[in-house]
C-alpha cells in the first residue's frame, strides 16, 4: 500500500516531455507573434511619451487614406460576394453530381489557390488594359467599334474586384465542398422521396444546410481580399485615377523610413483588428452553428442526376476553367516570348526567346531564387515538425494546455502579412534584445507565423483518421511518447506529411506581402523580385519569371501527387 502511494507520489512529481514542445511553440509564438501586435497596437496610442490620438487624427484625416480605407472595404466585399456566388454552384456541381470529369475540375477550381495572385494581375492586365488588352482589342475587331480604348477596363475597382475574386474564390470553394462532402443526405432523401426536383432540394434543403460554411467561406475571402498586397499594387497603381488600398498605403508608408511608421502602424492597427474580428466571427460564432439531423446509420450524401443538364454544365464548367485558368496562363507565357508588346506574337518578327536569356543570364535572379528556395525549405521544414508535435498533442493526448499554441497558431494564420511583417519590424530591431532586422531569419519567422497553419490543420486531419490501436500497442510494449510517435504514427501518415511540407513550402517559396516590407540587399526573393522587374524593368522579363514559377509549381504538384499516391495534390 504504502509502496503503491510512493509510485503514485513519483509519478505525480514526474515532467511530462509534451510540456516541453508546448512551453517551446508558446514561447515562440509569444515572442515572434503575440508580443509584437500588442506592441505596435499599444505604441500606435503612445507614439511619443504620453498618450494621444494624434497620429490616428492624423492618419485617418487625409483624405488618401480615406479613400485607401474604403477601397479596401469596397473591393473585399465585391469579392467575397462574386467569390461566394462563383464558389457554392461549382462546390454543388463537383461534389454532388454527376457532372463529367469532376475530379479534372475539382483539381483545376483549386489550381489558383497555389499560384502567386500578383501573376494572375499580371495577366489580367494584359488581357484587359484598356488600350492594348488582347481581349479588348480582339473585341473591337470583331465588333468593328471605333474606339480605340474598351470596352473592358481592368485599371479600375470593378477591375481589381475581379481579379480578386478569381484567386481567392478557392477559399470559399473548398471550405463549403468538403462540408458539402461531409453532410448528412437524409434530409435532401426525405425531400426527393417527397417528389420534390433537385433544383428544389438544392434550394429549400441543402443551400439552408450549408449557410454556416458559406458565411465562414465568404469572411475568408473578405479578409484575404482585404488583406492582399500583390493584386492591388498591381492593378491600382497603373489607373489612371489611383486605386489606393490600406496595404499599399503601409508599404508606402514603411518606404518613407522611421517617419512613416507611426501613420504605417495606425492603418495596420485597423487592418489587423478587421482581421482578427472576422476570424472571431468565423471560430467562434458561425464555427459553432451546426444543423443536425438524426438518424440511425452513417450514410455518404447521394449523388445528384443531373439529366439533360449534364452535357450543358459540363460545357459551362470547360467555359469557366478556360477564362479564368487557362486563358491568364496561356497570357502570362506568350508575354514571355514577345518582342513588342502592342503587337501579337504571330506576327512576323514579334517572336524572341531573349527575355528568358536575359533572365537567365542575371545573377540577382538567381539570388533570388537560391533564396528563396532556401528560405522555403527551411521554413517548410521546421513548420512541419513543429505540425506533427501539434497534431499528436491535439489527437492523442489530452495533456493541459494544448489548445493554447493551436489557437496562436489560427491567429497567426488570420492576422494578414503587412501586420505580421511591420510588427516584426517594430519589434526586432535589437531595443528588446534580439536583433534580426535585415536578415534571412526575420522573413522566415515571418513566413512560419502565416503558413504553419496550413501545414497543422493538414498532418491533424491526417492524424484524426488513424485507429490509435498500434499506437497503444507500441506503448503497452513499453515504448515512450516521442518513440511511438517517430516507430509508429509518422509513417501511417507519411502521405500527409509530405503533403503539409509541400502546403508550407509553396505559398513561402513566391511570397511578396511581407518579403517587401522585410528583405535586405542580401535577402531579395523571388516574389519581391517579379514584382520590382514588372514594375521597373521589363514586363516580359517578369512574365518569363512568373511563367517559370508556374511550371515549378506544376512540377511540384505532379511530385505531391506521385509521393501521396494520388491522395494529395494542389
Amino acid at each position: 500500500m504504502r509502496g503503491g502511494r510512493e509510485e503514485t507520489l513519483t509519478q505525480g512529481r514526474s515532467f511530462d516531455v509534451k510540456w516541453l514542445f508546448i512551453i517551446g511553440i508558446v514561447v515562440f509564438l509569444v515572442l515572434f507573434e503575440v508580443f509584437p501586435m500588442v506592441y505596435m497596437f499599444i505604441k500606435s496610442f503612445f507614439p511619443a511619451k504620453g498618450f494621444s490620438l494624434a497620429s490616428y487624427r492624423k492618419t485617418y484625416g487625409y483624405e488618401l487614406n480615406q479613400i485607401s480605407l474604403r477601397n479596401t472595404l469596397v473591393s473585399a466585399f465585391g469579392t467575397m460576394v462574386l467569390g461566394t456566388l462563383i464558389a457554392f454552384p461549382l462546390a454543388w456541381l463537383v461534389g454532388r453530381t454527376n457532372l463529367y470529369y469532376r475530379k479534372f475540375f475539382r483539381g483545376l477550381c483549386v489550381m489558383t489557390y497555389m499560384v502567386p495572385p500578383y501573376v494572375g494581375a499580371m495577366a489580367w492586365s494584359r488581357l484587359l488594359n484598356p488600350n492594348v488588352g488582347i481581349i479588348n482589342v480582339f473585341l473591337r475587331n470583331v465588333f468593328h467599334l471605333s474606339s480605340k480604348t474598351g470596352p473592358f477596363d481592368i485599371y479600375t475597382i470593378g477591375g481589381m474586384i475581379w481579379v480578386l475574386t478569381s484567386f481567392y474564390y478557392p477559399y470559399a470553394f473548398i471550405t463549403i465542398s468538403r462540408a458539402m462532402e461531409k453532410m448528412d443526405p437524409s434530409l435532401e432523401e426525405a425531400s426527393r422521396i417527397s417528389g420534390a426536383s433537385p433544383w428544389k432540394t438544392l434550394w429549400t434543403i441543402t443551400l439552408p444546410m450549408m449557410t454556416p460554411s458559406i458565411i465562414a467561406g465568404a469572411l475568408l475571402v473578405f479578409v484575404s481580399a482585404a488583406s492582399a498586397y500583390g493584386i492591388p499594387s498591381i492593378i491600382g497603381a497603373n489607373a489612371k485615377v489611383k486605386i489606393p488600398t490600406v496595404t499599399t498605403r503601409i508599404i508606402d508608408y514603411v518606404g518613407l523610413g522611421v517617419d512613416g511608421l507611426s501613420d504605417a502602424m495606425s492603418l495596420a492597427v485597423f487592418l489587423m483588428l478587421l482581421a482578427n474580428f472576422v476570424l472571431y466571427i468565423s471560430t467562434f460564432v458561425v464555427g459553432k452553428r451546426k444543423y443536425i439531423t438524426v438518424s440511425g446509420k452513417s450514410t455518404r450524401p447521394n449523388t445528384v442526376d443531373l439529366g439533360r443538364w449534364r452535357v450543358f454544365f459540363t460545357v459551362l464548367m470547360f467555359l469557366f476553367a478556360f477564362i479564368m485558368i487557362v486563358l491568364p496562363f496561356v497570357t502570362v507565357g506568350l508575354t514571355s516570348i514577345t518582342k513588342n508588346l502592342g503587337k501579337s506574337v504571330w506576327e512576323k518578327g514579334n517572336f524572341t526567346t531573349m527575355h528568358w536569356s536575359r533572365i537567365f543570364s542575371r545573377k540577382d535572379v538567381f539570388l533570388s531564387v537560391k533564396n528563396s528556395l532556401l528560405y522555403a525549405v527551411i521554413t517548410a521544414t521546421f513548420g512541419i515538425i513543429v505540425s506533427v508535435v501539434m497534431a499528436n498533442l491535439l489527437e492523442r493526448t489530452t495533456i493541459k494546455g494544448r489548445r493554447i499554441p493551436d489557437f496562436l497558431i489560427t491567429v497567426g494564420s488570420g492576422t494578414p502579412s503587412v501586420v505580421i511583417a511591420l510588427g516584426l519590424i517594430m519589434t526586432m530591431r535589437g531595443q528588446f534584445g534580439i536583433n534580426l532586422y535585415n536578415t534571412m531569419w526575420i522573413m522566415i519567422i515571418a513566413y512560419l507565423v502565416k503558413y504553419l497553419m496550413m501545414g497543422m490543420r493538414t498532418v491533424v486531419s491526417a492524424m484524426s483518421q488513424i485507429h490509435v490501436s498500434l499506437e497503444e500497442c507500441s506503448r503497452i510494449s513499453g515504448a515512450g511518447w516521442l518513440k511511438t510517435t517517430w516507430r509508429i504514427t509518422i509513417p501511417l501518415i507519411a502521405p500527409s506529411i509530405a503533403a503539409g511540407w509541400f502546403l508550407i513550402f509553396i505559398p513561402t517559396f513566391y511570397e511578396l506581402s511581407m518579403s517587401t516590407l522585410l528583405y535586405s540587399k542580401d535577402t531579395q526573393v523571388i516574389g519581391y523580385k517579379l514584382h520590382y522587374y514588372w514594375t521597373y524593368t521589363s514586363q516580359q522579363q517578369a512574365s518569363a519569371i512568373a511563367f517559370g514559377i508556374l511550371v515549378f509549381i506544376v512540377i511540384l504538384n505532379s511530385v505531391l501527387n506521385k509521393l501521396t499516391k494520388g491522395e494529395f495534390s494542389i
